[in-house]
């Protein structure tokens, strides 16, 4: 039903209240039955609510389900709080197909996220799925480097969406921009521990995503295990193009700038071009500075159709481990100036 907020704590909430409505309207759970211990079942005190704001002044905790909005418009949820996933308990016992999200929206419009600090989901801690107009500020997501699948923000099918001023840390891709996504902005983002900011993978089975018009720009990658990644699986259709990331601090980043067209099996390894692949085109990588943890500080790995229009420039990576860095450029065209390593592929 358009405009139901439904939310799903099936071991416990802990908060103090909900606004519901226009910024006025409040509802003190505590009144209609609510303990918030964190331990006690709250939800057929919560049940549905016709709202589009909730303010979380609290804790949530869940062990087995997930917070879920779907159909809403105009929804706020305001800090400050914490969502914590208790996620120790599931990422060695229980497969990721099993695991929740902690936190997720679908068929959202006008939705803004702000100020709330997320822990240790079982699986991603964010997940915006067909939403637009999407607004997200100020937010703590942590979860411990070796957690996995933990990605901070995970983003398919959604557009119009600006993420800043927020420090993520987890086991997996800070921001991971999945396919039908587009004019998505990134900026005054922190990430580590993590896997970076990573578009895709994209084309899994032979499928056909596209992606377009993503901006990354003031970000900074703390001993990350990737930082600046495209990541497309061989035998896929369509494209990502229009994608920048500038003005990127490097702290011990491992594979400060990455495209990988051969991106299979969950992993990054050179799997075999097969006759399909994405086209990727129109990517820059400018104004880099810092240090890369990985011999292999920039990695333009493309499938033999190729990448075009690709650019990298004003880019100076040192090694922090006190090694040569090295550059991988398979198939790639564009242009590159002013940039240690230098990219002498992309040379004029």
């Amino acid at each position: 039903m358009e405009g139901v907020v439904a939310m799903f704590f099936m071991l416990g909430i802990s908060l103090s209240h909900l606004v519901t409505g226009n910024a006025q309207t409040y509802f003190d759970v505590g009144k209609f039955g609510a303990v918030g211990d964190g331990n006690t079942d709250d939800s057929p005190v919560l049940g549905k609510i016709l709202a589009p704001s909730v303010d979380a002044r609290g804790t949530f905790k869940y062990d087995d389900c997930w917070l879920c909005f779907k159909h809403v418009d105009g929804l706020t949820v305001d800090g400050p709080g914490q969502i914590d996933g208790n996620g120790a308990t599931w990422w060695t016992k229980v497969p990721i197909s099993e695991r929740p999200t902690a936190l997720h929206f679908h068929l959202c419009t006008n939705l803004r996220l702000h100020g709330l600090t997320h822990l240790n989901s079982q699986k991603n801690h964010i997940s915006i799925h067909n939403c637009s107009g999407v607004s997200i500020s100020d937010l703590h997501i942590i979860a411990p480097s070796d957690s996995p699948n933990t990605d901070g923000i995970n983003i398919a099918l959604s557009s119009q969406l600006l993420i800043s001023n927020t420090f993520i840390g987890t086991g997996d891709d800070c921001v991971a921009i999945n396919g039908g996504s587009s004019n998505i902005n990134i900026t005054s983002v922190t990430c580590g521990p993590g896997h970076g900011i990573s578009i895709g993978s994209l084309g899994e089975d032979g499928t056909s995503e596209n992606v377009d018009q993503v901006h990354v720009t003031g970000c900074t990658f703390n001993q990350t295990m990737n930082g600046a990644r495209i990541k497309t699986v061989p035998g896929g259709t369509g494209f990502a193009r229009d994608i920048s990331f500038e003005e990127i601090t490097l702290i011990a980043s491992g594979n400060p700038i990455v495209i990988d067209q051969h991106y299979c099996d969950g992993r990054s390894h050179h799997c075999q071009d097969q006759e399909n692949a994405l086209a990727v085109s129109d990517v820059t990588f400018s104004g880099f500075q810092g240090t890369s943890a990985a011999v292999e500080a920039i990695n333009l790995d493309c499938s033999k159709q190729g990448c075009r229009g690709i650019t990298v420039n004003n880019v100076n990576i040192s090694s922090s481990v006190g090694k040569d860095l090295r550059v991988v450029c398979n198939n790639a065209y564009g242009t590159s100036d002013s940039t240690l390593p230098v990219v002498s592929c992309l040379l004029s």
